[in-house]
């Protein structure tokens, strides 16, 4: 199977994946979804190297890319990493060498804002110059932060791979809001009360665009901070969430009660802003959704509304 503007990418049939297939078609390209799930072309266990290389033999692919997570809800615990940190550094290699087996010449990363470290980064956005997170003390954390510093490397480290790193903020959108309204309508979600404390959202179809930008206009061994422009703390992103969609507010609730979650608990305890004049002068990505009030908007308007939504309150999807 042959065909120009092919991309292979893992993590097609996931929340993230659906909307890049989405982006990707509406723009000419044709998609080939890798992964275990049956709505994949190629379907294969990114963690099982045989596997993989048998599934892509006899297809043909110019890009790759690696948005396959493992997480079907919120990572309240270290142990819910475990297996996305696994498709990071194991599935990343082989997902590799999958792409050399198909003949791609670009590889395209998802990758996250919590490279940087779990902590106080203080008030000036980080700007793509800024380290990645060294070594640290707590195995627990460790591990996830050896998975991002694992995939970036071998982004911008594999000969004949003109690779591009995409650092996520915190996703929002269809398919990943809908659960947390649900929580939030059952009075089982909290907004923790982080004073100071803010993290940069995105939203998934900004998200995606980002993926497309880099495909087509990122610089070969560069990394792109891809957020919107009004970083948010965790507990105002789900005040705002309740009041967007109706549901009851929140109790707010102090940061220690979450010490016992303790990936959450690190999530809270991380204060970021980040600099994305670098994907803009470069790769031409502005978010359409310029703060997560403007994306919520849209996800809660009726189709045919000025936000060309649907009405997420009764499950729909864009």
């Amino acid at each position: 199977m042959t065909a120009s503007n092919t991309v292979l990418l893992a993590g097609a049939s996931g929340v993230f994946g659906r909307r890049i297939t989405r982006v990707l078609t509406d723009h000419g390209y044709v998609v080939l979804g890798v992964g275990r799930g049956p709505g994949n072309t190629v379907r294969a266990d990114l963690n099982d190297r045989d596997q993989l290389l048998r599934a892509v033999d006899g297809h043909h692919a110019d890009v790759v890319v690696h948005a396959a997570t493992a997480l079907a809800k919120p990572p309240m615990f270290h142990r819910d990493m475990a297996a996305t940190d696994k498709l990071r550094t194991v599935g990343m290699r082989n997902l590799i060498d999958a792409a050399r087996a198909v003949g791609a010449s670009r590889f395209i990363t998802e990758s996250m804002v919590f490279g940087y470290g779990y902590t106080d980064h203080g008030a000036v956005p980080l700007t793509e110059d800024a380290p990645w997170a060294p070594r640290q003390r707590d195995p627990r954390v460790e591990a996830h932060l050896d998975a991002f510093r694992t995939k970036e490397e071998l982004t911008f480290g594999t000969p004949g791979l003109d690779g591009v790193s995409l650092r996520f903020g915190l996703f929002y959108g269809p398919g990943g809001t809908e659960p947390i309204v649900a929580s939030l309508r059952k009075r089982m979600m909290p907004a923790p009360a982080t004073k100071g404390m803010v993290l940069p959202w995105v939203h998934l179809d900004d998200a995606a665009t980002a993926v497309l930008a880099a495909i087509e206009r990122g610089r070969p061994g560069a990394a792109y901070n891809i957020a919107d422009d009004a970083p948010m703390s965790f507990g105002d992103e789900i005040k705002m969430t309740a009041a967007a969609f109706g549901a009851p507010k929140p109790w707010r609730v102090p940061v220690w009660m979450f010490r016992p979650m303790a990936n959450l608990y690190a999530i809270l305890h991380t204060n970021v802003r980040l600099n994305t004049a670098k994907a803009a002068d470069e790769m031409g990505w502005r978010p359409r959704y310029a703060t997560s009030a403007d994306g919520l908007a849209a996800l809660v308007a009726p189709v045919g509304s000025a936000g060309g939504s649907v009405d997420a309150r009764q499950g729909g999807r864009p």
